[in-house]
């Protein structure tokens, strides 16, 4: 049987906040194929790690590696990598539903197949909202086009924000079947949450935030 690979590994991490230290000495690694469940009181920095480990901040102290290697903030190899998928939507108001995806391709260098993004509308329930402006979602829809966007995520590792934030039951189950897919595929997540989402997985663990 052959061993997963390592995706991503942290080595002693640690993150302040002003005069204030979140945590230290953090070491783990999410290998291919596993689900990575971080809990923890608010506060606790679990945001903040997550949006270090896309490279969007730096550690006070320690280092991430990146299939091994060494990583900074804003490397490129964490861009290529890794998506982050946080309490804000990161949905342009001004685009369409199919715009917004489209331009999330575009940022990440891959093809906008018309068929491809319509269909991945029609999965996450937003198919025949395609060519409404996202002000005019509502939060659910709005978490729901983000959905639509890890369906068409190349990236192996997904750090997910309380992803499950404003999604009702039948976005929570299509939440979990997607992240289960993918980790069936050989990707891996890292999710941050206070709910029990449901997401089956052969491989996973919990990390636990003070």
């Amino acid at each position: 049987m052959s061993t997963a690979a390592v995706l991503l590994e942290t080595r002693e991490l640690g993150a302040r906040r002003g005069n204030v230290e979140l945590f230290s000495g953090l070491s783990f690694a999410v290998t291919e194929g596993e689900l990575l469940t971080v809990r923890g009181p608010n506060g606790s920095g679990k945001t903040t790690l997550l949006r270090m480990l896309c490279g969007l901040g730096e550690p006070s102290a320690g280092s991430i590696l990146w299939r091994g290697e060494a990583v900074a903030a804003f490397d490129t190899a964490l861009r290529q990598g890794v998506i982050y998928f946080g309490h804000a939507t990161a949905v342009k108001d001004e685009l369409t539903a199919i715009e917004n995806l489209e331009f999330g391709l575009a940022l990440a260098g891959l093809p906008a197949d018309n068929a491809v993004v319509e269909e991945a509308l029609r999965q996450v329930g937003l198919y025949a909202r395609r060519q409404v402006p996202a002000r005019r979602l509502s939060q659910g829809q709005r978490r729901r086009l983000g959905l639509a966007r890890l369906l068409l995520a190349h990236q192996p590792l997904w750090l997910l924000d309380e992803p499950g934030a404003a999604l009702d039951r039948q976005g929570l189950a299509l939440l979990a079947q997607t992240v289960a897919e993918h980790l069936l595929r050989g990707g891996a997540a890292l999710v941050s949450t206070h709910q029990d989402l449901g997401i089956p997985a052969a491989r996973a663990r919990e990390l636990l935030f003070q």
